[in-house]
């Protein structure tokens, strides 16, 4: 597939900030197929980019955080760009992922996300379980998009949120 996936028309960054939890998302290299309890926490920073906190309980049963930063790069805010480089190296070329809202409830409850490679999706929802039905749809909606599902992740879910790594003593 040549055509890159369609994202929503316009996304209200003030109504998308806030927790949600991973349904379901394709094999990562920097996470582990076994984390859980898996959030995204989006807020607006001072300069007015999205702070973006991921947080996970490891294959290893520690807390891990990790904090990045969104920038919108067209008038739509559906096609982001994300670095979890420390702020100091944030200006490095080549270090920033797509992330791209491929589709959105009007309720802002339930968010697909990818990249225009299709390498990476992301089912997200502001609870931390989803209706089978429901998350089959919106499934099925990444793969009409050309996503290959083969390989999905459905970590578990607590419905904990964690904001902060517990250091190793």
């Amino acid at each position: 597939m040549t055509n890159a996936p369609t994202t929503v028309p316009h996304v209200d960054l003030q109504r998308y900030l806030g927790t949600w939890y991973e349904i379901a998302r394709k094999p990562m290299r920097h996470e582990d197929k076994t984390a859980r309890d898996i959030t995204a926490t989006y807020s607006l920073d001072d300069s007015g980019a999205v702070r973006v906190v991921n947080a996970c309980i490891n294959e290893d049963g520690r807390v891990e955080v990790v904090e990045g930063q969104a920038k919108p790069t067209d008038a739509s805010n559906g096609k982001l760009e994300v670095t979890f480089l420390p702020e100091g190296l944030r200006w490095i070329p080549f270090t920033k992922g797509d992330y791209w809202i491929l589709r959105l409830d009007a309720d802002y409850q339930t968010a697909l996300v990818g990249d225009p490679d299709r390498k990476y999706l992301w089912l997200l929802h502001r609870q931390p379980h989803m209706d089978a039905g429901v998350q089959a749809a919106w499934l099925e909606a990444a793969r009409a998009q050309g996503y290959a599902l083969d390989d999905l992740i459905h970590p578990q879910q607590s419905g904990q949120v964690h904001q902060e790594s517990e250091n190793p003593a």
